[in-house]
């Protein structure tokens, strides 16, 4: 069976994500539509499609007859991404530790261990990119707990603002160690099924974050 081929406005959106995502096209930069075209390597109709739909989502400013510039990630919309990540967390925690049967976090808190003991040796130079992927891993599962579309969407779209804001700050390995034990802080309430615990790990996260980020 053929796999079903997405349509190349499709294609160039998500194009345009993974090098937002990346950091192939940064905060505060500007690009005119004929880069983009070269940089993702659409042709301009699709590079179009994709920008106006970026745009709502806030990744992206459109600059008319000029090109884009890439969401600026300063101190405002970094506290109100960040805000809205841990109003998603908390509610995703709720409604996991809601369910039945009850959620197993063992692989996620072994994750978070593993990476963790590691930094604490400073065994690689590549621990701040596997930082990341373990970081979301926590986030991630929480909003599977949404069960809503429409929430799981919002925190989609947030995710991808935060991407931005995360390659224009740095995950620097000092920080690495002291954000594993907080996310094992609300892995041990999840595990706890300490609802009241998890939402305060939660919020002592989101204020340690910006505390590290000096806002």
């Amino acid at each position: 069976m053929d796999l079903e081929v997405k349509p190349q406005a499709q294609q160039a959106f998500d194009a345009l994500l993974k090098a937002l995502r990346e950091g192939k096209l940064r905060s505060g930069t500007y690009f005119s539509m004929p880069t983009l075209v070269e940089e993702l390597g659409f042709p301009i109709a699709a590079i179009r499609e994709a920008t106006k739909r970026a745009e709502t989502q806030s990744l992206i400013k459109i600059l008319p007859k000029r090109g884009i510039t890439v969401m600026d990630a300063g101190p405002e919309i970094t506290r109100l991404c960040m805000d809205m990540r841990a109003t998603l967390d908390k509610e995703g925690a709720r409604r996991l530790l809601a369910q039945a049967p009850r959620p197993d976090f063992t692989a996620l808190r072994e994750g978070h261990e593993d990476l963790l003991n590691r930094a604490k040796m400073n065994m690689t130079r590549l621990l701040p990119p596997e930082a990341l992927r373990v970081d979301l891993s926590l986030h991630d599962t929480l909003a599977g707990g949404l069960e809503n579309p429409l929430l799981k969407q919002c925190y989609e779209e947030n995710r991808n603002r935060i991407s931005i804001i995360q390659n224009s700050r740095p995950f620097l390995q000092d920080r690495i160690v002291p954000a594993m034990e907080e996310h094992l802080q609300i892995i041990d309430a999840l595990i706890a099924q300490d609802t009241a615990g998890t939402v305060a790990a939660i919020d002592h996260h989101l204020i340690q974050t910006l505390r590290w980020w000096g806002l």
